[in-house]
């Protein structure tokens, strides 16, 4: 089974949906007025196709991944994205992809919905629209088991060696405490943490919850969570192209109705060792500010 670090999961510090604002120039009021009216058939588009084209990673396990023995695309957010498609009535059709290719393809508009959480407060936060949050979760670090590699502060980053994949929230956090970034493009789980244990690198900031199932996988490499290191709580949401409102609202819906009736915990729990990741962490967790 492959499983990556891969982040899907970048940092959401707002709540709420964030729209571009209205410009006070008149054609570019024609112009937005014009395209707001198109996109508000965004669902009836859809509803009419009888398919929800949804783009999700493939590789980032529990989240998503192909079951081993039979390939078959499963995880968290796959069966989330599979159970909002049974209650909108619609079939939802899946392409997997990376971060850079989700979001080109919702603004070109070759997928409707992106199992990618973009960060409120980043360059990319008027850019798209965002569902309701269905994951709820904050960052920690993987570190060698025998000296935490040397980690017991945020400023111990300094110069140690940070492993991730490229322009993630994970790796701006590490960079901006002073660490050295060593980039992966899609690594396995096992040559992450084997590169840490090694000593090819120090640490992996990533999702506390993928971290912990990545050391159960692989319980005999020498590496832990630094435990003392939990910081910058977050949640993760679906993404949809800028105006697609009518969407989003049904989107909306059928999460509010998986949370009102359990399905999102249980999904959770199924997926994640019993955990329920859909609801916040009653935990005083400090957030650091990610320099764009």
């Amino acid at each position: 089974m492959k499983r990556t670090f891969q982040s899907l999961l970048t940092l959401s510090l707002g709540s709420s949906l964030l729209l571009a604002a209205c410009s006070d120039d008149s054609n570019d009021s024609t112009e937005e007025t014009a395209t707001t009216t198109a996109e508000d058939t965004s669902w009836n588009d859809i509803q009419e196709a009888g398919i929800l084209r949804a783009a999700t990673s493939g590789t980032y396990f529990p989240n998503s991944y192909h079951e081993e023995g039979t390939n078959v695309l499963t995880g968290f957010e796959v069966e989330i994205l599979r159970e909002i498609g049974e209650r909108l009535d619609v079939e939802v059709e899946f392409t997997e992809m990376n971060v850079d290719g989700m979001l080109t393809s919702l603004n070109s508009e070759q997928i409707d919905i992106a199992a990618l959480s973009i960060s409120h407060a980043g360059e990319n936060a008027d850019k798209f629209n965002y569902s309701e949050p269905y994951k709820y979760t904050y960052m920690s670090m993987i570190v060698r088991e025998e000296d935490n590699s040397g980690i017991e502060t945020m400023e111990d980053l300094e110069g140690k060696r940070a492993a991730g994949a490229a322009t993630t929230s994970y790796m701006k956090i590490a960079e901006q405490f002073g660490a050295e970034l060593v980039i992966y493009d899609n690594a396995t789980n096992d040559q992450y943490l084997q590169d840490v244990a090694n000593g090819r690198t120090d640490l992996i900031i990533n999702d506390y919850y993928g971290q912990t199932m990545a050391l159960t996988a692989f319980p005999e490499i020498p590496i832990k969570i630094q435990e003392n290191l939990f910081f910058n709580p977050s949640y993760t949401n679906f993404s949809m192209k800028l105006g697609k409102d009518a969407l989003t609202e049904e989107v909306d819906k059928a999460l509010e109705e998986m949370h009102s009736d359990g399905t999102l915990s249980a999904l959770s729990e199924e997926f994640y060792q019993g955990e329920d990741v859909s609801v916040e962490v009653d935990m005083d967790i400090p957030t650091y500010e990610i320099e764009e």
